[in-house]
């Protein structure tokens, strides 16, 4: 290459770091990366492109995070979980693209007595003093709302929202599209679709008009109304009424994820 044209080629890009954030040499931040005044970057982070990490955040590792998230001031992305039995194992965090972690949320890393890692899927929203406990596996377009908690080992599906200061106890599984009203306390698994609030939580029928915001069909919302009433309104028990679901799902496909989990469930359904 000729001095000419090594000087007319562009230099790679940097992230761009402000001089008052900590960053460690053993992180890897992708290019377009900002990361604000005072924050903290540790040891084994990588961030994906078009991450935007605001001032005063603190994002520790082994923390994986993908592209197009953005972090806002005194969140905590990464820290080790709060377990007395947590011996600084390597366990992980793993997060997907286009999530907001807003302020003060706390995100945790998984513990060796589980499967090690705690994992956050894409297009989240997380408000402020939410917190992810150690464990925990959301899927995408979940919503969790100002203060809503969650213990260690929860399972949340797909376009699940949880109200504001709802807290779920551990090892919960909530399905997709399920909805958990404000100040709910949550004891037990809450099936896919199902709208639930109060203390302790009772269902409250269906989440329709979240299901009209996705696409589902009026067929398909009458088809998850009359699974709701075979399920909670019969006094079936549980087992009678998962085999007429099961019988309903050969031709009513969306009742297929409602019928899987119920199968799988391991502390009760929320009933």
């Amino acid at each position: 290459m000729s001095p000419r044209a090594a000087r007319d080629t562009p230099a790679p890009a940097a992230p761009r770091i402000d001089p008052r954030a900590i960053v460690s040499p053993r992180a890897e931040l992708a290019p377009d990366v900002t990361v604000g005044p005072y924050s903290i970057i540790g040891d084994d982070v990588v961030i994906g492109p078009a991450t935007v990490i605001g001032p005063h955040a603190v994002i520790n590792g082994p923390t994986r995070m993908g592209a197009g998230n953005r972090v806002y001031q005194f969140a905590s992305i990464g820290e080790a979980p709060q377990d007395k039995k947590h011996r600084e194992e390597p366990t992980r965090l793993e997060i997907g693209d286009r999530n907001i972690f807003r302020e003060f949320c706390t995100i945790h890393r998984g513990t060796i007595h589980d499967r090690g890692v705690t994992q956050i899927g894409s297009d989240s929203l997380f408000m402020a003093y939410t917190h992810v406990a150690h464990d925990c596996s959301i899927g995408d377009n979940v919503v969790m709302a100002n203060c809503a908690t969650m213990g260690g080992h929860v399972g949340i599906g797909d376009f699940v929202q949880l109200g504001g200061l709802s807290a779920l106890h551990q090892f919960c599984q909530i399905g997709a599209h399920a909805f958990v009203g404000g100040g709910a306390i949550v004891s037990r698994d809450v099936p896919p679709y199902v709208t639930i609030t109060g203390n302790p939580a009772v269902p409250h029928g269906v989440n329709a008009e979240g299901l009209k915001r996705r696409g589902f069909t009026a067929e398909q919302i009458r088809n998850i109304r009359n699974a709701y009433r075979i399920l909670y309104r019969s006094e079936l028990k549980l087992s009678d009424a998962l085999q007429q679901l099961r019988t309903l799902a050969q031709e009513q496909p969306e009742l297929a994820i409602l019928v899987e989990f119920i199968g799988r469930s391991q502390r009760s359904l929320q009933r």
